[in-house]
């Protein structure tokens, strides 16, 4: 999966809320708690992993478009180089 820049800048941003979520989940985790320190880390993993995988009302119009520029223009690997 390729990232554009705009989407690497998002995931830079959400990186900056989910690490301390998972280093206090971390430390919950060592303190003894584990179930709860464990929920926080998976808390911080779906907050990298989810807004990629998931298609919101925001990427339709850039995947249709995307989908009708990509049925009517086709490019040969032949023809590129």
């Amino acid at each position: 999966m390729q990232l554009g820049i705009l989407d690497m800048i998002g995931t830079v941003g959400m990186l900056i809320f989910a690490l301390p979520v998972a280093g206090y989940g971390i430390e919950r985790a060592v303190g003894g708690d584990l179930l709860f320190g464990a929920g926080f880390v998976l808390l911080a993993a779906l907050m990298v992993v989810l807004p990629q995988k998931l298609t919101t009302p925001g990427d339709i119009p850039a995947a249709v478009a995307e989908r009708t520029v990509g049925g009517i223009v086709s490019v040969d690997d032949d023809e590129t180089e």
